[in-house]
């Protein structure tokens, strides 16, 4: 498939099995660099500022700079590690993101959140924590921000439950959803880092290869699969955002 000749605005009509077949063995930057040319607006980076996260910021803020840059959509649980926030604040400030901040609407701070669902939600009502503090507020933001079209960090090789997603593919509104880095591997996101400098999240130094809530997020032992410290227990592999 070429580039189209005109922007992209109803990803439904795109030829999905030829487009995840020619761009099925292509670096992520070339992935991308479809994106910005032929959805040069619509187009939004979804990101919790994992290391995946940030070779797609970086990418798309150090090596592809758009004319338009793409907004990074940050859903701000109020249960994040300070670590997170601490890189959320760092890279606003090196990238000049375009960052869109959400979060429950007329909830501030943990103890706002308390008061309103109880001291533990995550404990009590696991799909209704994520459903208030991550689906709902993420939705809203892809909508306000007239999304046709967001980028993810999947990639495969994070989880069995990943095993088989494409790089291109379309949600339950018909949006496109992009994972460019579905057929790389931890491995090569890592080098990619070290390559080009890029900051990243300090606990992943610390045992946490993904990052999650604080409550909901432990570290990960040698030998573990990557996702194994997020719901550590039992037997939930997605907070609901990519279902």
């Amino acid at each position: 498939m070429n580039q189209s000749t005109e922007p992209l605005t109803q990803p439904a009509i795109l030829d999905l099995k030829k487009l995840n077949q020619k761009f099925e063995k292509s670096h992520p930057k070339d992935i991308l660099a479809w994106c910005v040319v032929n959805i040069p607006t619509g187009l939004v980076q979804t990101s919790i500022f994992n290391v995946d996260d940030m070779v797609i910021t970086d990418l798309l803020y150090r090596a592809l700079r758009p004319f338009h840059p793409v907004p990074v959509l940050f859903v701000d649980t109020l249960h994040h590690f300070p670590e997170t926030l601490d890189l959320v604040a760092a890279s606003k400030e090196i990238y000049n993101l375009n960052l869109k901040l959400y979060r429950i609407p007329k909830v501030k701070s943990r103890a706002d959140f308390a008061t309103k669902f109880g001291a533990a939600l995550w404990e009590t009502d696991i799909d209704k924590f994520h459903q208030v503090t991550k689906v709902e507020p993420l939705q809203r933001g892809l909508k306000e921000l007239g999304a046709i079209a967001w980028i993810t960090g999947r990639r495969r090789d994070q989880a069995a439950a990943r095993a088989n997603i494409p790089i291109f593919e379309l949600d339950q509104q018909q949006r496109l959803k992009v994972n460019p880095l579905a057929n790389w591997s931890r491995k090569e996101s890592w080098a990619y880092v070290f390559e080009h400098d890029v900051i990243y999240n300090a606990l992943h130094d610390r045992g946490y290869p993904s990052i999650g809530d604080e409550p909901l997020t432990t570290p990960v032992a040698s030998g573990e699969e990557e996702r194994a410290g997020r719901w550590r227990g039992s037997d939930r592999t997605e907070c609901g955002i990519h279902q």
